[in-house]
């Protein structure tokens, strides 16, 4: 199977009318993702986090460099029908289903890649797997509750279960625990840690702030600074307290307690 992503001398720039001139958002950034590795990035607010995830997720375009996704070589392909093989989990995509559908409908839209539910195209299989899904992310019961009814927490297991309804090669986690209290939190890094085990083929990239919202299964990690990559690799190499540090310009203290991260800046007084 070729790489999820594969990303060579990757950057991209934009106009800034401000400054007039133009403003780089990534640079020269080299990245390869294979099938069943579970990828964190990591990086401070501008660092360049979310032009990233939007190359990776078939978005946007390379200014300069090469980027392949999914086998794919963006700027050959149509990027919209790219975008239907990749899961995506961000807190925004739950607004955009209709009122009163319910928790099992939302998911079903996932197997047509559409937020509408398509029931001439969704079959007994499809009805099965949504419902799999459900119960492996702990909210079976939730199946017929519409889905704004449900809680903030639950609604993101829900978008997860959504995401993996085609089985994507590709699955993007872009800050999944923001706004969720703890017990929410926990119950959807327990869920999106499963994945190892259940599609072990599929490759993840979770993009974070905050070291304690990575699953255990996080295999490797990509830290970003200012557009540049600061460390790539392996997580306990890359997670951990000099690459961190360096990652966001102040000393930071990194454990690991029970398979999961935590880390503190140290005080600069």
């Amino acid at each position: 199977m070729p790489p999820a992503l594969d990303l060579a001398a990757v950057s991209l720039w934009r106009w800034d009318p401000e400054q007039q001139r133009e403003r780089h958002l990534l640079q020269d950034v080299h990245w390869t993702v294979r099938p069943g590795e579970h990828w964190a990035l990591l990086g401070a607010n501008g660092a360049g986090k979310t032009t990233l995830m939007n190359v990776a997720g078939a978005v946007h375009h390379p200014s300069a460099g090469t980027a392949e996704v999914l086998g794919r070589r963006l700027g050959t392909v149509d990027l919209r029908e790219l975008r239907t093989l990749i899961g995506l989990v961000e807190a925004r995509t739950g607004r955009s289903f209709r009122q009163r559908m319910t928790a099992e409908q939302v998911v079903l839209t996932g197997a047509t890649a559409s937020i509408a539910l398509r029931r001439d195209q969704v079959g007994d299989a499809d009805r099965a797997r949504a419902r799999a899904l459900l119960a492996r992310f702990g909210i079976a019961e939730r199946a017929d509750r519409p889905y704004d009814a449900c809680s903030q927490g639950e609604r993101q297991r829900v978008l997860l279960a959504r995401a993996l309804m085609r089985r994507p090669a590709l699955l993007l986690l872009d800050e999944p625990a923001t706004g969720l209290d703890l017990p929410g939190r926990e119950a959807l890094l327990a869920a999106v840690a499963t994945i190892a085990a259940e599609e072990p083929e599929t490759a993840t990239v979770t993009v974070t702030h905050h070291v304690e919202e990575l699953p255990s299964s996080t295999t490797h990690a990509l830290l970003l600074r200012d557009g540049r990559v600061v460390a790539s690799g392996p997580a306990e190499e890359t997670i951990a307290s000099g690459p961190l540090s360096e990652c966001f310009g102040t000393p930071v203290v990194v454990d690991r307690v029970g398979g999961r991260w935590l880390a503190r800046a140290e005080a600069a007084w």
